[in-house]
């Protein structure tokens, strides 16, 4: 069972690392928003808004004009109706087409691209947003100092995607479910944005539809399904607390690497034989293409007889729905529907919203 959002600490336990502690008088006058989307406090005087991120208590400007790096972290600003908001995006080439699928050619042929691939530090500076929207190897680069403390020198407060928190342990990343990461974000983001109503929306769209999942007709034995990002010398994937790891698990499947604590991992191609899967799902991006992906997979010797290789039973779908953002819905819909083809999961009656196929 999914925790509910309001699962996230609510106290102002640590200092706000990107604007300071809420002064005095605004403190007083704070707002606690009602509902589990909601865990944000809001100033009326100072237009701003507190709330949890990366167990950190933080407070932000509200509404905050935003630069948003990666295509699923802007399908979620997308998502929740703030795409006036957005002063600045990086990262969406190859995924444009998915977006506009979704969220219109209008909305996206107007966004204001400031960088094709991962901003640098100047992109961010130079569009001067309020806030800037990445994640821990997703848009942030210590070595340039495009971190949250070095935005903050700028007056730009950084918000971290949940998926992507790193846990005290080290530089694993992820500390809460894949789905509570999601909704996580969505609420947060709607608090930031001002979008609130419109967020509450959206994550009751998805967790109507994923109860639509769960209901449908399980499989006596789940399916195990291998996810292939990219690879040749080893394998890159994801693990228990990546978005495919909720996707999978909707879907009706088992992932291959629900053992793994970390969001996106690599692993060797003796793992990939041993795990034995029923299914290859494929992310689809970048210069390795699905064909290419499926030659190494038939042409690596621990692969080439595998049942799923053999008999091709595969299913391609672009990262930005296989990463946190409210595509995932649409993934796992996807994904439910090709393990039916190949029976692997009973028949249902859910068909996918939006075709995602590239």
């Amino acid at each position: 069972m999914t925790p509910p959002v309001c699962c996230t600490s609510r106290g102002l336990t640590k200092p706000d690392r990107a604007r300071g502690p809420l002064p005095a008088v605004a403190a007083a006058m704070t707002m606690v928003l009602a509902g589990c989307t909601g865990s944000a406090e809001t100033t009326t005087d100072a237009a701003e808004v507190t709330v949890t991120n990366c167990d950190e208590r933080v407070t932000y400007p509200q509404p905050a004009e935003l630069f948003v790096n990666s295509p699923n972290k802007v399908a979620m600003v997308l998502a929740i109706g703030a795409a006036e908001q957005l002063v600045g995006v990086a990262g969406i080439a190859g995924d444009e087409d998915v977006l506009r699928k979704v969220y219109g050619a209008d909305v996206v042929d107007d966004l204001p691209i400031a960088s094709a691939d991962y901003p640098t530090f100047e992109n961010v500076i130079a569009q001067q947003p309020e806030v800037y929207v990445a994640g821990w190897s997703s848009g942030y680069d210590e070595q340039t100092n495009l971190t949250p403390d070095g935005l903050a020198d700028h007056d730009i407060a950084a918000y971290t995607a949940s998926y992507t928190c790193r846990q005290q342990s080290g530089d694993a990343r992820g500390i809460m479910p894949p789905w509570q990461a999601l909704t996580t974000d969505l609420a947060n983001l709607g608090d930031i944005t001002g979008h609130q109503r419109q967020a509450q929306d959206v994550v009751a769209d998805v967790e109507a539809r994923l109860d639509a999942l769960r209901s449908a007709p399980q499989p006596e034995d789940e399916p195990t399904v291998f996810l292939f990002d990219s690879g040749t010398d080893d394998v890159f994937t994801s693990g228990s607390f990546g978005g495919p790891q909720a996707i999978i698990e909707a879907a009706g499947g088992r992932n291959a690497l629900e053992d793994v604590d970390d969001t996106w991992t690599s692993v060797s191609w003796e793992r990939v034989a041993s795990s034995e899967p029923d299914f290859i799902a494929f992310v689809d991006y970048g210069e390795q293409t699905f064909e290419d992906k499926v030659e190494v997979l038939r042409n690596n010797p621990a692969t080439k007889d595998l049942p799923a290789v053999k008999e091709e039973r595969f299913h391609n779908i672009p990262i930005s729905a296989w990463t946190s953002g409210p595509l995932n819905i649409d993934a796992a819909e996807q994904l439910r529907n090709s393990l039916e083809q190949w029976d692997l999961v009973p028949d249902s009656d859910i068909e996918p919203e939006h075709d995602l196929t590239p």
